[in-house]
């Protein structure tokens, strides 16, 4: 199987080569690309060297699966080229999440969005959407209440590493920690020390895209347009991964001891919730897995039905990466 990797070279793109290696494709056909001015460099996989080619080689190539990292306007101008020729994209853009005929998807909840789509086309190759890594931690973790109790309301704070903007934002901090200036800083404000609440740029509703992208994909991925969702993103100077401090009030009485069930039996969360002994999610323990960690869990005693917990998972893993090549991991069961 062909297996290409389109913006290889990024943060994203170099962490779905190390993801693809330890699920084991290792012994499959990888193909990196990139843009035209990283094409010809290399990349470390397996115990081997990568040469990275343009996405219009990697299209000659005729990939099986073509899993896209390099921004919206790469997808929204190669992606429909790769599915041309036979090439199902997982693209972890924003360019596909709010087309309704393209399946949003994380695999523990939904893949069955991307298989009936697949059907629909007659077995031809799609397009699928990597869900944001905000999105993706915080309905991983509710999904097993929204099944059980259903979901009225979401109340979201959003922690998230700078990791998310990149290895732009990454330079910056590493600049204004070693007390130099940056000359091509990733924030207009300094990280260091510091935190700020601005994700995305602002749309006139005076909410962020990263916040408005919390409240369409929650209600897509769900299948729910009726689930309220009120949040708040804030970048912090970390770099192990996102942290949400969610609200969500439920459409039934919940007991507390069902939902630590419910949670411990859903796959790829894990529970970390024992105050007395100071365990609870932390971006530094949650760095480099594939889980999504829960803690903090706690009736909110303002309001009946309603639940708070605290949401950490490493955003360039499951966040990206992980999702990403988990969606292709279940397409390709029989």
């Amino acid at each position: 199987m062909k297996i290409a990797v389109i913006g290889a070279t990024g943060l994203v793109g170099r962490e779905m080569l190390t993801v693809l290696e330890e699920f084991g494709f290792a012994d499959h056909t990888i193909i990196a690309a990139a843009s035209a001015r990283s094409a010809g460099s290399s990349l470390p996989f397996a115990g081997r060297q990568l040469t990275v080619l343009t996405v219009d080689e990697a299209i000659a190539q005729r990939p099986d699966y073509a899993i896209f990292s390099a921004g919206a306007e790469a997808s929204r101008q190669y992606a429909p080229r790769f599915v041309e020729q036979g090439t199902t994209v997982i693209d972890n853009s924003s360019a596909w999440r709010k087309d309704p005929s393209i399946p949003l998807v994380v695999p523990e909840i939904n893949i069955a969005a991307a298989t009936q789509a697949i059907k629909q086309s007659g077995n031809r190759a799609i397009i699928v959407a990597n869900p944001n890594c905000s999105t993706i931690q915080m309905v991983l973790a509710l999904s097993p209440l929204q099944r059980e109790y259903g979901i009225r309301r979401i109340v979201v704070a959003t922690y998230q590493s700078i990791t998310g903007t990149g290895l732009k934002a990454i330079r910056q901090l590493e600049a204004e920690e070693g007390g130099t200036p940056c000359a091509d800083p990733a924030y207009v404000n300094p990280i260091h020390r510091n935190l700020f609440p601005h994700g995305g740029d602002f749309l006139p509703n005076g909410y962020t895209t990263e916040e408005q992208k919390l409240i369409d994909e929650t209600r897509k991925i769900f299948a729910d347009p009726s689930i309220e969702v009120s949040p708040t993103v804030v970048r912090v100077p970390v770099v192990g991964g996102h942290s949400e401090a969610v609200n969500v009030e439920l459409r039934r009485d919940y007991n507390l001891a069902d939902v630590r069930r419910l949670l411990e039996q859903t796959p790829g969360v894990v529970l970390q919730d024992d105050p007395s002994a100071n365990l609870y999610p932390m971006p530094v323990t949650a760095h480099h897995r594939n889980e999504v960690f829960v803690g903090r869990l706690r009736p909110d005693p303002s309001q009946p039905r309603t639940l708070n917990l605290w949401i950490v998972a490493d955003n360039i893993r499951k966040g990206a990466a992980t999702n990403a090549i988990q969606i292709m991991q279940h397409l390709l069961k029989p």
